[in-house]
């Protein structure tokens, strides 16, 4: 009997490995979200060419991405924790900032009309935006995902993790940024492939939208946000009556 025991635990143990060992991946760096701790944030992914993307609801009908995860079919999942259990998708029209191109960066924001609008609950929820371009950012900031567990790396060891995971990261001075458009952060944490559309939360307002990240030349990852303060007449002309019922709004849900 004392052998039989001893042999069950090792094999419990073992397992206990392996189920741990399933919720390492995702964000490089980060950790696993606690389920349904960011109701705001949705899974995109097209239903034919099955690319996927992040975004965040910013009210029952629409939700905000990156303009460059705009495709012909995309279905958005609400209340995601784990990709593994998607409830049913809800079919939108795609509304691309008009001066995005894929030529150059800038203009890297986009809203998604809801065909069906969305249930807000305990698992499904707003968040909240900036209220002007001069309104003030926290440094320390989070940014989530369901992306690759490692920077550019096309092994077969590397796959999108299917647990939403989060990691800290911290924006740095706007001269060492780009355009008056864009947020930056960097270092050795941060959102991988996958992960565009997603928000850079600071303070607990979406500040930002992850559009594009490089390599540097030391262990740093260098990540461009689109600097959603920028664009809030253009959210305001294509949401024109609810937008500061929606911002005291989504500032109580959050």
């Amino acid at each position: 009997m004392r052998i039989l025991w001893h042999i069950t635990c090792l094999l419990l143990f073992h397992r206990t490995k392996l189920f741990i060992g399933f919720f390492i991946h995702g964000i490089v760096g980060g950790k696993v979200s606690a389920p349904h701790s960011r109701p705001y944030m949705v899974y995109i992914r097209d239903k034919i060419s099955k690319v996927a993307c992040g975004g965040f609801l910013v009210r029952e009908d629409y939700v905000m991405t990156a303009a460059h995860c705009k495709q012909s079919h995309l279905m958005v999942y609400l209340g995601v924790s784990d990709k593994n259990f998607l409830p049913d998708g809800i079919e939108v029209d795609p509304i691309p900032h008009p001066k995005f191109t894929m030529k150059r960066t800038g203009h890297d924001i986009m809203l998604l009309k809801l065909k069906t609008q969305a249930t807000l609950n305990k698992i499904v929820g707003t968040i909240t935006l900036p209220n002007s371009e001069n309104e003030g950012i926290a440094k320390d900031c989070m940014v989530m995902g369901w992306g690759w567990k490692k920077y550019h790396d096309e092994s077969p060891s590397n796959s999108p993790s299917n647990v939403l995971k989060e990691a800290n990261v911290t924006l740095i001075d706007s001269e060492n940024c780009g355009t008056a458009d864009t947020l930056c952060t960097e270092g050795s944490t941060g959102p991988a492939q996958g992960d565009s559309g997603g928000p850079l939360v600071c303070g607990g307002v979406a500040q930002g939208i992850m559009y594009f990240s490089k390599n540097k030349g030391n262990a740093d990852h260098f990540t461009a946000y689109t600097h959603i303060s920028h664009y809030i007449p253009w959210i305001q002309s294509i949401m024109p009556l609810d937008m500061p019922e929606m911002l005291d709004q989504v500032s109580r849900s959050v």
